[in-house]
């Protein structure tokens, strides 16, 4: 079984202090997150007696403290009393993605967030008499209530409200997750480039939830999107303007676009050229399709580097490079060892989404999506949402019990296919295939593809 180096534990720790809570006030959640040496090297029996605790007392608690949840479980004649081992996790009522894409509009979504939330409402002041997404989502923030979202091609959002603590731990959960899989690249006096919108300008998930390399993970950091990125703005980028003057900012940006993005190029370039002939380490975090853009400069240019071992990519999001073209990962990590000399090993992908607290990352051996089975407990399910044997492709859903501020029990509209262990690494645990897709029917969504259109009308101009 693979074991973790302690002493980058411990320093990581130290680095990520500020998101944990004090040891003797741990939930169970809490508790199989914090507790057990590694994300990854936790045995299968162990992780799975942490992660029954955790979701037995998760359900307990949204069953109890959440009115809406308590009713829809009522109407299903599930109780916690009825989850008592393993086998009656698949019995905990999941709520479809949909449910948070059914919201009204002004100060009716205001309350709308107020019903998904589970627990006592802080006081929320709303000064605006229709306030728009946005400034709902400030009033909430300003509450100590973050409320990301994220959105597919037809523009509809979900969105998701953390509290204090669930927002913590799942930034102390993304940066474990993926430091302990670069183990043998991580050190905080790195040089990172985030391949999203800057995370204290954002409350889109891709950039809120990396809020941590920055603030703790990597002490060098440059982003890509350096500006504000709002509700209207991804809306209209996905081609939903309303009214003639969003129509006419939104030409306008699109003129724009070619030349914003070759600076946004030529930027990562400089950045690399600098840093060439040092001997510091650098990782690139994000997009792929921004990446790419950056490799298809220097081939057009003849140009390469040779970062080597200490350089490191980490992508997440989706792999469309184009309106119809979907890179495979493995083309993707034969460029980046091509012109970044980065070796396969410290090119992984991360898949996650603005629901779930949960992170799975690649291991460096097989490329292959390790789940944090000490408390994320994944389902794969057939058309009529009954669990489906491991190895068999079905809709992806899970039961997190890091989700506090809202019930964590959930079924996507993606399609995986789950192994009961990594079938090239010796690390426990269950694992994704590295392929994740969408279901038929289901609209693209990504954070990668929202990136890609929002790049592609630049629309800057809109947040002004």
């Amino acid at each position: 079984m693979e074991t973790v180096d302690t002493t980058l534990v411990d320093e990581l720790n130290r680095r990520l202090a500020m998101y944990m809570p004090p040891a003797n006030d741990y939930t169970p959640a809490e508790e199989a997150l914090y507790t057990p040496p590694g994300v990854y090297t936790t045995t299968s029996e162990e992780a799975a007696r942490y992660r029954l605790k955790a979701i037995r007392e998760a359900f307990r608690h949204h069953y109890e403290n959440n009115k809406f949840y308590h009713d829809f479980c009522r109407e299903r004649n599930i109780g916690p009393d009825h989850i008592k081992d393993m086998q009656d996790l698949s019995r905990i009522p999941l709520l479809s993605h949909r449910f948070f894409k059914n919201y009204p509009q002004g100060k009716e979504f205001a309350v709308w967030l107020a019903n998904i939330i589970t627990g006592e409402l802080p006081q929320i002041t709303i000064s605006q008499r229709e306030p728009s997404f946005d400034q709902v989502i400030e009033s909430y923030g300003r509450a100590g209530i973050t409320v990301a979202y994220s959105s597919g091609t037809t523009g509809q959002f979900t969105f998701i409200p953390r509290d204090r603590r669930t927002y913590s731990n799942a930034e102390y959960a993304i940066a474990r997750s993926a430091i302990e899989m670069l183990a043998d690249w991580w050190q905080y006096d790195s040089h990172a480039y985030l391949l999203f919108p800057h995370p204290h300008k954002t409350n889109l998930y891709v950039g809120k939830v990396t809020s941590v390399l920055m603030d703790a993970a990597v002490k060098n950091v440059q982003v890509a999107i350096d500006r504000e990125v709002t509700t209207d703005l991804i809306r209209i980028s996905m081609g939903r303007p309303q009214g003639l003057k969003e129509r006419v900012m939104s030409g306008v940006a699109r003129l724009t676009a070619d030349r914003r993005n070759q600076n946004m190029v030529d930027n990562i370039i400089t950045w690399l050229e600098g840093l060439e002939k040092t001997d510091q380490k650098i990782g690139f975090f994000g997009a792929p399709f921004i990446l790419n853009l950056a490799m298809e400069k220097m081939r057009q240019e003849g140009l390469s580097f040779d970062f080597g071992e200490r350089g490191a990519v980490l992508t997440g999001g989706g792999w469309k490079v184009h309106e119809s073209k979907r890179m495979p990962m493995e083309v993707f990590r034969e460029k980046v060892e091509k012109y970044l000399g980065i070796p396969h090993h410290q090119c992984l992908d991360l898949y996650s989404m603005v629901e779930s607290n949960g992170f799975m990352t690649q291991c460096p051996e097989g490329h292959y999506l390790h789940i944090p089975h000490n408390y994320f407990h994944p389902l794969v399910l057939d058309e009529n949402n009954q669990p489906v044997a491991y190895g068999e492709s079905g809709k992806f859903a899970f039961l997190d019990p890091l989700a506090r501020s809202y019930p964590g029990f959930i079924f996507t509209g993606d399609q995986v296919k789950l192994l009961e262990r990594c079938p090239v690494c010796q690390r426990e645990g269950p694992v994704l295939a590295p392929e994740v897709t969408r279901m038929g029917g289901e609209e693209i969504r990504g954070c990668a593809e929202e990136m890609r259109r929002m790049l592609l009308s630049d629309l800057s101009e809109v947040s002004e």
